[in-house]
């Protein structure tokens, strides 16, 4: 963010040009380092960047869970091409795609719309792990606190920059502070 708060804003108007950031990110669950990140200005969807933070990857996914933002072809075409299992919760209303067109996003969607009619949605929650995706709205909160809700540079590149040392310094910390743990046989 760059700019006034949101209060100051309301209250006495904006003061000069106010514009957002998005620090777009990709984290494993199960150690919490982030893999991939990318910076966007505002106008860029979280779906639009998706792909791109998946093509960054290079290890092996198993799942990705993501908001009911992400529930649009072009996510489950590249989860899909990853070969991984899509844990997006469809929108309301959502239907089960009548056509057979051999799309490999509308099996996942479909599957996953066809259980969440059977248990609902809350077990299917349950059941896919859906919740491990607060995981990454931890890391954001850790990166926030650790370096603040707000920009220090000035233009676009040099912001990505920052946000991205910003990422490689959390995931430096990650890796000191998690301790060895094995069992000692006596």
């Amino acid at each position: 963010m760059y700019g006034e708060g949101e209060w100051q804003v309301r209250q006495h108007g904006s003061a000069q040009r106010r514009t957002w950031r998005k620090l777009h990110l990709g984290v494993d669950e199960a150690t919490g380092e982030i893999l991939t990140a990318m910076a966007s200005t505002n106008n860029v969807s979280d779906g639009a960047a998706l792909p791109e933070l998946l093509q960054n990857i290079v290890d092996e996914i198993e799942q990705v869970s993501a908001d009911g933002v992400y529930d649009q072809r072009s996510c489950y075409d590249a989860i899909a091409d990853k070969q991984a299992r899509a844990a997006i919760p469809p929108r309301q209303g959502a239907r089960i795609q009548k056509q057979l067109d051999c799309h490999a996003h509308s099996y996942s969607r479909d599957e996953n719309l066809r259980r969440i009619h059977q248990i609902g949605r809350a077990k299917w929650q349950r059941q896919s792990n859906y919740h491990r995706r607060s995981i990454v709205e931890n890391t954001i909160f850790r990166l926030k606190s650790l370096f603040g809700g707000k920009l220090r540079r000035r233009c676009f590149e040099q912001q990505a920059v920052e946000l991205f040392l910003q990422c490689a310094v959390l995931n430096r910390m990650i890796q000191v502070s998690n301790p060895d743990t094995y069992k000692v046989e006596r």
